[in-house]
């Protein structure tokens, strides 16, 4: 069964908020066998010019693969243009993240579970679940 991961890189994240994307840059991707393998696999490879991606989160997902779910979230949010930075030239999957996108999911979801909606400080595995939520809804 295939795994639809979310990882982030803090280096990523430092060149991103530098070159004026967001700081909130993560990699979304689908492994066959484990998530941990496919973050050491982006390692080993120094994916996008980085050599310390992280695994944030990950879920099960069946019948999905790479392309697919890269087209589904960028249809939510910006995926990264490949062709427009030469740090990340020929590599798909890297998104930028609203924040507010992802406060109003949040709020909404509390609103409809019948919580007391406050303020929340976003972390990064409720972006990576946002992710993923865009990904399998």
């Amino acid at each position: 069964m295939a795994v639809l991961y979310v990882a982030r890189s803090s280096n990523a994240s430092k060149w991103g908020a530098n070159v004026g994307l967001t700081k909130h840059i993560y990699k979304v991707g689908v492994a066959d066998e484990s998530a941990e393998a496919a973050v050491k696999a982006l390692n080993q490879s120094a994916h996008a010019g980085e050599t310390d991606w992280k695994l944030v989160k990950k879920e099960e997902a069946e019948g999905i693969d790479e392309a697919s779910a890269i087209a589904r979230l960028a249809r939510k949010e910006r995926m990264v243009d490949p062709a427009l930075y030469p740090k990340i030239k020929g590599v798909r999957g890297i998104f930028k993240v609203k924040i507010v996108n992802v406060e109003n999911q949040l709020f909404v979801k509390q609103a409809l579970e019948n919580l007391q909606t406050k303020n929340i400080k976003i972390s990064h595995p409720e972006i990576a679940a946002y992710l993923i939520h865009c990904v399998l809804k």
